[in-house]
């Protein structure tokens, strides 16, 4: 067993028509220090099944009626949907109306909403005659991959990496409704020389340079202030020690030039009325209390007006776009007369095959289909193959998944997830309510996505996890033993954690550690506590940090320790003392909470099993696996050895 299976308590109680994609977070630093298990691995089985399944007994006949009337517009897809094949399983077809059904239930409603809203415009240009030609949104297009010092097809390899935005998309549904909505609303975008003047006076006018410190509440602010007064020259370390936006506190208060028209008007008056050297009142700004201190002066910059107006001008049209075109489209849908059929189950029966009218002009369910393919279809298909795998492997063992089984999993999650209710049993509602708002995706959806593979994996599994005695011990180790109570400084540069750690053992203090921590420490949390992280556990996931911490006296530091692609600095503070328990008091609780995480890591390993086995022919995306595709890959990939030569 690894040891990431105890590394959780085992306490109980313990934008306009079109959108974009979410950006991809960086892990907190609890997962590098404190170790992160195997919770939830079958999160891998599908792009957003969540870390819990659920649903309850006393819930799914409702979910169940909710679920046949939201299928009924699916199912009204299936004869308009060609039947073409988008992807082959083991030999098993995927075909289009599948993919556009499962696309339907995921992303019907949004899409039309989307799709709806780009109609709107369409409407409205035909009406007045306004056309956006194909070159026009190319052009809009290399002009934004310009702005940003890229060719096209690396922006469009960026907007497809880091926000899952197809190219195809990309032009149809954000630039084409941007440039309509732009031709749309152009008598409302006219620039006036005032408007000009203040861009030019923000643009090269004079600006401040000054540090800053942000406190949180009015009586920080008036100690850190009166510090700040009586040495002008200590600003710097006081926006280091104290002040809350971490950025600038990073770089001692430093904040780039202020410049006027530009920010909030306080801070703008109070930089500007100030002499070189001086400190500002407190000024509460957004909720924050904040303390300038101006350094200096900068004159302003010698362009002429005439030759940056028109730049500036565009600059100022592309601001009030935004404005313009949300109000511009606010009209168009108070004009308009949208039915949204999908949405109600009667008008789906008085109009079948019809997914929304708009304006008098149908939207028909294999329009919509087809949309959500464009939009995500390879990402659905992804999910539809992993689920085939599944219910495949337990095909070929005769398992199936029961509605009593289901409702055990419900259970299971919202007992061990969320508060129990005040009678004591199991808050279901509640957590479904949880994990469909946190994922937005509907009953039906994370039932049949989360709850269903995990069920169906579980069983795969069977009675091939056993806990052994060394677990339980591994376990109590983990939750009951001591602790080393520690602060960390997490770098991403080996050189730069080199230079940090001689610092740190020249000065080896709590104190200096955590100042380090908050100018050099890449994750947020570690620079906002001075370095102070969750005490280190045995046996918690991650054996070279726990071995290097749990051998520090209080007061020693580390060595650099390369942890998740990571360099760690610890500075030990000493070791937490160990729960006064028995092992046999907590035995079983501990017991359950190991069974748990092995069966999960061993449904992953399962299910990495099957995909590897597996002989995949994936038409939307245009790629195949095979079993020996794979290892002749690997050969072929395989350096090659230089020959050894024969002695004579």
């Amino acid at each position: 067993m690894t040891d990431q299976t105890q590394n959780d308590s085992v306490h109980t109680n313990s934008q306009g028509p079109s959108g974009g994609a979410k950006r991809k977070r960086r892990l907190p630093i609890k997962s590098i220090l404190g170790g992160i298990g195997v919770l939830a691995v079958c999160l891998i089985v599908r792009y957003y099944w969540s870390a819990e399944p659920a649903a309850a007994r006393d819930t799914m006949q409702s979910t169940r009626r909710q679920a046949a009337s939201r299928e009924m517009p699916v199912a009204e897809a299936r004869s308009e949907v060609a039947p073409e094949t988008v992807a082959m399983v083991n030999g098993k077809k995927v075909s289009r109306e599948a993919l556009a059904i499962e696309c339907l239930r995921h992303y019907g409603e949004d899409v039309l909403e989307s799709y709806v809203n780009k109609r709107l415009i369409a409407i409205e240009c035909k009406k007045r005659e306004v056309e956006v030609t194909r070159e026009e949104v190319e052009a809009e297009i290399a002009r934004m991959a310009t702005s940003f010092g890229l060719p096209v097809k690396q922006w469009y390899q960026m907007l497809e990496k880091e926000r899952g935005i197809q190219p195809a998309q990309y032009a149809e549904d954000i630039i084409w409704p941007t440039l309509a909505l732009r031709k749309l609303a152009s008598d409302r975008l006219s620039v006036s020389q005032e408007e000009l003047a203040i861009a030019y006076e923000t643009q090269f006018g004079p600006a401040v340079q000054c540090r800053i410190i942000a406190c949180a509440t009015p009586q920080d602010a008036e100690q850190v202030h009166a510090a700040a007064v009586k040495d002008p020259e200590s600003f710097g370390d006081l926006a280091k020690e104290y002040s809350k936006d971490t950025t600038s506190a990073s770089i001692m208060g430093r904040i780039p030039p202020i410049r006027k028209h530009a920010g909030h008007e306080a801070i703008e008056k109070a930089a500007f009325d100030m002499q070189d050297g001086q400190v500002s009142p407190v000024l509460e700004v957004d909720g924050q209390y904040v303390i300038l201190k101006r350094e200096k002066g900068l004159e302003a910059r010698n362009v002429k007006f005439e030759d940056v107006s028109e730049r500036l001008s565009k600059m100022i049209e592309q601001r009030k776009l935004r404005g313009v075109s949300r109000e511009l489209f606010g009209e168009l849908q108070k004009q308009a007369e949208v039915i949204n059929v999908l949405n109600d189950a009667e008008k789906r029966k008085q109009m079948p095959g019809i997914a929304a009218i708009v304006s008098g002009q149908k939207v028909t369910m294999r329009e919509l289909a087809e949309e959500c393919i464009k939009r995500h279809g390879t990402q659905v298909l992804d999910g539809l193959i992993n689920r085939m795998l599944i219910e495949q492997a337990c095909e070929q063992q005769e398992i199936t998944v029961s509605d009593e089984e289901i409702t055990a999993e419900i259970v299971r999650a919202a007992t061990d997830s969320v508060e129990p209710k005040p009678d004591g049993t199991p808050d279901v509602e509640g957590w479904i309510e949880l994990v469909t708002k946190q994922q937005g995706i509907s009953r039906e959806v994370y039932i049949r996505d989360s709850v269903w593979p995990s069920v169906a994996l579980k069983k795969l599994v069977g009675d091939r996890v056993t806990v052994t005695e060394d677990d339980i011990q591994r376990g109590f180790d983990a939750n009951y033993g001591p602790k080393v109570r520690c602060r960390a400084i997490v770098l991403d540069n080996q050189r730069r954690a080199q230079e940090v750690w001689e610092k740190a053992r020249q000065n080896p203090t709590v104190e200096y550690f955590g100042r380090l921590a908050q100018e050099y420490s890449i994750e947020a949390s570690s620079r906002e506590l001075k370095g102070q992280v969750p005490p280190i556990k045995k046996n918690g996931g991650q054996p070279i940090l726990e071995r290097e911490a749990f051998t520090l006296q209080p007061g020693e530091i580390s060595g650099i320790i390369q942890a998740g692609g990571h360099f760690v600095i610890l500075l030990c503070e000493g070791q937490t003392t160990p729960v006064d328990v028995k092992p046999a008091e907590v035995r079983d609780l501990i017991v359950r909470d190991i069974r748990e995480k092995k069966t999960r890591k061993a449904m992953a390993q399962l299910f990495g099993h099957l995909q590897e086995k597996a002989v995949i022919d994936n038409y939307l995306a245009g790629t195949t696996q095979s079993p020996r595709k794979s290892q002749e890959r690997a050969l072929r990939d395989m350096p090659k050895m230089p020959r050894t030569p024969v002695r004579q």
